[in-house]
Parts: C-alpha cells; sequence; structure tokens
C-alpha cells in the first residue's frame, strides 16, 4: 500500500476520476483518505489516497503509471542517474518523458525539466543543477540519464478557470462545433499573443502549413496574416513554397488555375518549371532580391523576416534550394524555433502537423484545421491531447479569421478593445460555408 496526493483542478480537469480508474483499470484498488473541493472558481481541490496492490512490484506498476496522470508520490528519494555508456545508447532502464511539464528532485530539490516534450529522456547536469529532454540521437557518453521513476513528478496540464477558447486542454475532433465562434475565439487569442510578442519579444504563433493552403485559395490569406505580424515562423515543406511561387509566375495551383479553377493546357509542369526558376536564382530569397518572386506565402516570410523551415520529403521534386532534405537536422531547427512559443497554427497537414505536435510541450496552445476528420483526431491519438480540432475546409477558414483579425484590431484602434462583448454575430454569410 502507498498514499499518494493530488492538488489543483483535479475535478473539473477529470484527474481525479483518471486516476481511479487507472487504478482498477490495472487490477488495483483504493481508498480514499482525504477530499477536499474547492468551492471557488479560484480554489484548488486536494486529494489523499490509498494505492493497493498485490505485491510490491505491482503496486510499483501502478504508481509508474500514476505519476504520468499528475498523482504525487510523497517520497525522499532522488532521482536515479546512470552515465550513457557511448553516444545514442541509453541506459536500459531509462525514464521515457511525457510533453507535460516535468520536475526531478535532485539533491534534495526540485527541478523544473527544460525543454520539455514526448518521448525523450531526461538528462542532469550536477553541476549546473539544471536537467533537459534530449531525444536518443543527442544523447553523448557520459550523459547522467534518469532512469526508473523515483524522484519524478508530472504535471498534466488543468482546465483553466476562466472560459474561453482553451477552457478544456483537449477536444474532440467534429464538423458539427460552431466554427464562428471559434474563429472568433482564436482571433482574440492571437491578438493577445501579437501584443504580447510586440511588448517583450517573447512568445509568438508558429505556423504548420501543407500546400492544401495554396490548393484551395488560401494563400493570400496566410501572406496576409503573415504581414500582419501574426506568424513568428512557418513550418513546411517543399510542395507548399512550390506552388505558392508557382501561383506568382504562372497562375497556377498544380496547373489548375485559381480565378477559374480550369486546367490549364501543359500546367502539370508548371511546378516543374517553377522548381528549375527559383534554383536558377539560387533559391527563394535570391528570388524575391531578384524581383522574380514578387508576391505569396514566402514572398511574405522573406521581407518581414519571419524564419521559415522546408522539411524534406522523398516525394519532393527537385526539391528547392531552401529546403531541408535532412530531416533531423530539419527536426533540430523545428525544435528550437519551437521554444517558448505560445501557440501553434496547424493548416492542413497531417505529416508535418503530427511531426510538429511531437515537439511540443502540452501548454502550448495548438489549433489543428483539416477537412479530413481523421488528420485531427490521429494528431490528438498520437499524443498532443491538448489540440483544439477544427474540421473545416482551410481555404474557407483563412480567409474568414484574417477578416475577424482585422475587424478585432479595428475595435482597438476605435477604442472598443479586443474584449467586446458587442458581438457581431454574423461576421459574414460565407461563415455558414465552413
Amino acid at each position: 500500500m502507498r498514499e499518494i496526493e493530488l492538488r489543483g483542478h483535479i475535478i473539473d480537469s477529470l484527474i481525479l476520476p483518471k486516476v481511479l480508474d487507472k487504478i482498477l483499470e490495472l487490477n488495483g484498488d483504493y481508498q480514499i483518505l482525504e477530499l477536499k473541493v474547492g468551492k471557488k472558481k479560484t480554489d484548488p481541490s486536494y486529494a489523499k489516497i490509498l494505492v493497493i496492490g498485490k505485491n510490491e512490484e505491482h503496486l510499483d506498476t501502478i504508481l509508474n503509471e500514476l505519476r504520468e496522470l499528475g498523482a504525487e508520490i510523497p517520497e525522499l528519494e532522488d532521482v536515479e542517474l546512470v552515465p550513457a555508456e557511448r553516444d545514442m545508447v541509453l541506459p536500459e532502464n531509462f525514464y521515457s518523458t511525457t510533453n507535460h511539464k516535468t520536475y526531478i528532485r535532485y539533491k534534495g530539490q526540485w527541478i523544473e525539466v527544460e525543454n520539455q516534450k514526448m518521448d525523450g529522456a531526461i538528462v542532469v547536469y550536477p553541476e549546473e543543477m539544471r536537467a533537459e529532454v534530449k531525444t536518443i540521437r543527442h544523447i553523448k557518453k557520459g550523459d547522467l540519464v534518469v532512469v526508473g521513476y523515483k524522484g519524478i513528478r508530472v504535471i498534466p496540464p488543468e482546465k483553466p478557470r476562466e472560459q474561453g477558447l482553451f477552457e478544456f486542454m483537449k477536444s474532440d475532433a467534429s464538423s458539427e462545433k460552431p466554427k464562428e465562434t471559434i474563429i472568433r475565439k482564436i482571433a482574440k487569442e492571437m491578438i493577445n499573443i501579437k501584443e504580447k510578442y510586440k511588448k517583450t519579444g517573447k512568445g509568438g504563433i508558429v505556423v504548420v502549413a501543407g500546400p492544401a493552403v495554396v490548393h484551395t485559395g488560401a494563400r493570400d490569406a496566410l501572406a496576409k496574416l503573415i504581414k500582419m505580424g501574426y506568424v513568428q515562423a512557418l513550418f513546411s515543406g517543399n510542395a507548399l513554397a512550390t506552388h505558392d511561387a508557382e501561383v506568382c509566375f504562372f497562375g497556377t495551383s498544380l496547373g489548375v488555375d485559381l480565378k477559374t479553377g480550369k486546367v490549364v493546357p501543359g500546367g502539370h509542369s508548371h511546378h516543374l518549371r517553377t522548381i528549375n526558376k527559383i534554383i536558377k536564382v539560387g533559391g527563394l530569397k535570391k528570388a524575391v532580391e531578384e524581383g522574380l518572386l514578387t508576391n505569396g506565402i514566402m514572398y511574405e516570410c522573406i521581407k518581414n523576416n519571419v524564419p521559415y523551415i522546408l522539411a524534406g520529403s522523398i516525394r519532393d521534386d527537385g526539391p528547392l534550394p531552401d529546403v531541408i532534405t535532412d530531416v533531423m537536422e530539419a527536426q533540430d531547427k523545428m525544435r528550437e524555433l519551437l521554444k517558448g512559443k505560445d501557440m501553434v497554427l496547424m493548416l492542413s497537414s497531417m505529416l508535418h502537423s503530427i511531426a510538429t505536435g511531437n515537439l511540443l510541450p502540452s501548454w502550448v496552445k495548438t489549433v489543428c484545421v483539416d477537412i479530413n476528420q481523421g488528420v485531427v483526431t490521429k494528431l490528438m491519438d498520437r499524443g498532443t491531447s491538448q489540440a483544439i480540432g477544427i474540421v473545416t475546409d482551410v481555404g474557407t477558414f483563412l480567409p474568414l479569421l484574417v477578416e475577424e483579425l482585422e475587424r478585432l484590431e479595428d475595435e482597438r484602434k476605435s477604442g472598443k478593445g479586443v474584449n467586446n462583448k458587442g458581438n457581431r454575430d454574423n461576421i459574414k454569410d460565407e461563415k455558414n460555408k465552413i
């Protein structure tokens, strides 16, 4: 038997029932020794629970699972450290991280683990009293790696007390959600993040975008979003950049005229001709400098000094000189740009979205927009449980988001403020199409 403690908003965040369910699921038993429920919205709750296992080994198995759900197990033991025997090789019993905020107990002190992400290992630096998450390929011989579960405390995200889009840190994907309301709340959140970034230079928004943004006619909306200062980094691949430039050069995307919706004779070769033009001048930045690329998503990134990462794929034609074909190098650069960001907006890119989600800590606000409900669900199933899923056409979503941002900015300039209660119920009749 062993006592555990739960603290915080453990009832409305469903942490308490999850813990009790997990104990029974693992064929254990429990007794609730103490339960204090917060009466006000700001009051935390507390529970002390006696966990009962069949034997010590069975009890340890249950406790290890409960740690991942945020259970505090009173203990005076520090984490156990074992040095890596060589580069890229972890000790057998290494602790595999979650994407939740994690602390370790070392030399009698609780230390917050830096660079939190799922599927990594915790390395401790004794002289600096510091710990961080490292992926297997970044492990060096002699790194002190946390093994087992002793001295580890995991803090899962809770439901914030204020009402808003992210009051539930995860959301089932559905095409029947009120998209107009969601767009309005996303816009308000983005304005607040932009204001914070302008004042402090910290935080910001990362956009992950697939080529469907161009194919569906939302290219200009994303370009405008960048120009307005709402994008601090762009993640994508060869296809988005290629078709974005194709529109500038030929007015087509995948050979389809975006104005008429008709296939242009010989249009199937436009993306290759686009790649050839960009390679000839030496890359996207050179194309902008020489006046070849004069509009679009990549143009606005370059003109506004917004960093972008184009990660390569086995499917790529060319690719463009700007594409990073070493996927591990691309992953490292993505991880670096994600540090400290406040929000990630994922737009119709299943593989890039899941890859980005795997690099994120669970407290980063994440919005995933895709016409395919399976993409949104798969992102959440792969561990990015904090994501808000919006099942809709990105070609309709993005222009309406930009329109709402412009409207809210106008309100702010006129003194009405971003939280004005006089909501316009019908931003536009077009919203009914989402």
